[in-house]
């Protein structure tokens, strides 16, 4: 059928209403432009400065917090109490953690040091010296610290954000109790004493599982693998090793406890704070690893 003309020479089909005009949607268009701007944002001098300032300010609070943690206690007893209780739940459940990777790392670097050394001019017992000085040294306090702030790091925030966004410690406050002191205190204490504990018993157990897998594997004669633990052994390295566990517990326990103190909003924040507490803590304790070394072993 074909189209009628209308009066004015159009025909029908002419008298249909125009399309809308096409709309762009400028959505993916404002997300990239939104990215760009925070990114742009992020680089800037201003945010740097900002950022500055927060990190000065967490150190300041930080430091206020710790000068409230070290206040006179009013009973002495309760604080002994759970001193104990902190012990039993921050240390004594971390032997077996503890225990386990000690074992292992000990057998591994025995296995590596023996494959490692297979020229006749080089004596066998440097293995056993070798697992010695690496498990004294440096694991069985610093990998060991940096195992624990994950943790016990994280145990420690998780809990005192709680009791924050719970206003456990606001009742804590209204009853004039200091919650600062009563809650942080026994677990540093708790911590700086049993931590080197922690560390002895990491010693020993990564010497034994070197000794173990010279036994199992047949990779050396066990007798040069303990000549080589006996092998020029000081006394000051076991030493320094405990006072750098010690440090590092302090480390561990005042600032997760200082990011779960002042945890604010919902449980969605205890999370992000224990996180927080973790990569703080692992970042301290690797400075002040190298401190330590610097001033105690040159």
């Amino acid at each position: 059928m074909s189209p009628t003309i209308g009066p004015r020479g159009r025909s029908d089909r002419d008298n249909t209403p125009p399309a809308p005009p096409r709309r762009h949607d400028f959505g993916e268009l404002k997300i990239i432009h939104n990215f760009a701007r925070h990114d742009a944002d992020g680089l800037s001098p201003h945010s740097a400065a900002r950022r500055f300032n927060d990190m000065f300010e967490s150190i300041g609070r930080y430091f206020l917090l710790m000068q409230k943690v070290f206040s006179r206690p009013e009973k002495m007893r309760i604080y002994r109490e759970r001193i104990f209780y902190e012990m039993e739940a921050l240390g004594l459940n971390s032997i077996g953690l503890t225990a386990i990777i000690s074992i292992f790392i000990g057998a591994a670097i025995t296995l590596q040091m023996s494959i490692s050394l297979e020229s006749p001019f080089i004596p066998r017992y440097l293995i056993g010296y070798a697992t010695r000085e690496t498990m004294t040294l440096e694991f069985s306090s610093t990998v060991v610290a940096l195992i624990l702030a994950g943790k016990v790091g994280s145990n420690i925030a998780s809990e005192i954000g709680t009791m924050r966004i719970t206003e456990q410690i606001d009742a804590l406050e209204i009853m004039g109790v200091n919650s600062a002191s009563y809650l942080i205190l026994p677990k540093i204490v708790a911590t700086v004493v049993f931590f080197p504990f922690l560390t002895i018993f990491s010693m020993l157990i990564g010497m034994a599982g070197g000794y173990l897998i010279a036994v199992l594997t047949g990779i050396m004669i066990p007798d040069d693998y303990i000549e080589g633990l006996q092998y020029s052994f000081v006394m000051w390295e076991v030493i320094y090793s405990l006072i750098k566990i010690a440090v590092f517990a302090f480390i561990i326990t005042s600032i997760s406890a200082y990011c779960g103190y002042y945890t604010k909003g919902n449980s969605l924040e205890v999370g992000k704070a224990s996180t927080r507490a973790v990569v703080s803590s692992s970042i301290v304790i690797m400075i002040f690893n190298l401190i330590l070394t610097q001033l105690l072993l040159t």
